[in-house]
């Protein structure tokens, strides 16, 4: 079961998510908040798997309720799906920056805001290709020295290639076929980057991949 708490000061929105998401089977809402603040508590309360984050709420918003969440360690199980109104923008890569797995835009259709949640339970990031593009191209084209990075030596060749691939959007089957190795050894090699680089989960790898130098805008 897929436990979900949505953080959003829409009570229509929540009313909205809430009946979509307990019509399935695998999915349960465990409880709903009205401001960053009180989600972060809820979060403690009930450890869900996915929590549910509108960008902008009273009393603390969602980016700073996403940032709380990362750094709280009892809170390493609680994947932050960003919700907003205005798809990838400013606010949205503060997010991603913050700790978030990933965003969806509140228009979207009933079946993909299904698809997003459960994605982001398996711990992967909700990033599709395009999204990762814009991502270059606005916010991380100019690389951050390598010793801002810390981790970044410690990366293997191999673990190099992983996190390059998974920057373009690539899953751990599709990463297997590239690299020719088997879907277990690619996501042994995601994760022991992200173990390294201190990512937080794939997001954060893509950000870190392409701030760090490690992949370059033009190599897409």
């Amino acid at each position: 079961m897929i436990r979900v708490l949505l953080v959003d000061d829409q009570p229509l929105l929540r009313s909205g998510f809430r009946a979509l998401l307990d019509l399935e089977d695998d999915i349960e809402v465990v409880a709903e908040a009205g401001d960053g603040q009180e989600g972060l508590e809820l979060a403690r309360r009930h450890l869900p798997d996915i929590a549910l984050v509108d960008i902008r709420m009273p009393v603390v918003d969602g980016i700073e309720a996403t940032r709380r969440i990362a750094a709280d360690p009892a809170l390493a199980g609680v994947h932050v799906v960003i919700l907003t109104n205005y798809g990838f923008d400013e606010y949205v890569f503060h997010a991603l920056r913050a700790g978030a797995a990933g965003f969806l835009v509140k228009t979207i259709l009933p079946e993909d805001l299904l698809h997003g949640v459960r994605v982001a339970a398996r711990g992967e990031a909700l990033l599709a290709p395009s999204v990762t593009r814009r991502l270059i191209d606005r916010y991380v084209a100019q690389p951050l020295p390598a010793d801002e990075v810390p981790g970044l030596e410690e990366l293997t060749n191999r673990e190099r290639e992983a996190v390059a691939l998974v920057a373009r959007g690539l899953s751990n089957d599709e990463i297997a076929r590239q690299m020719v190795i088997t879907s277990l050894t690619a996501k042994t090699h995601v994760n022991r980057a992200m173990a390294k680089l201190h990512a937080r989960d794939r997001a954060q790898l893509v950000v870190l991949a392409y701030e760090s130098g490690l992949v370059a805008p033009r190599d897409r």
